[in-house]
């Protein structure tokens, strides 16, 4: 089965910014990045360190209209690490692939990174 065959939810090819939020050994990190893509179920960037599989993590981001259809829509998303894997090709940073869990709406508009 191929990576394609086994996604769940149609992904968006979009590269938005990102501020993430997590923990590694019971130490606080944040760092701002870009998506690669985003689905209804996940999300997909970069981070200049590997991350543990299975972590929480918090990602916060503004939804374009091209997504939404409504407007620019601030985003808070919590879920899990499900895989992190480094990518030679990009600069030596690691690929994270985050299962979202739940999202909460902010309010305002405007960037979140």
């Amino acid at each position: 089965m191929t990576d394609m065959e086994r996604r769940r939810a149609l992904r968006f090819e979009f590269e938005l910014p990102l501020v993430v939020h997590w923990t590694n050994d019971s130490v606080p990190h944040e760092a701002v990045t870009y998506s690669k893509d985003v689905s209804s179920k996940g999300i997909y960037f970069f981070l200049a360190d590997r991350v543990q599989n299975g972590a929480s993590i918090e990602i916060a981001m503004t939804l374009p209209d091209e997504i939404t259809l409504a407007g620019n829509v601030r985003v808070v998303f919590h879920g899990r690490i499900q895989r992190c894997e480094l990518k030679a090709g990009e600069g030596g940073n690691a690929g994270v692939a985050v299962s979202l869990e739940k999202y909460e709406f902010l309010q305002g508009n405007g960037d979140v990174a």
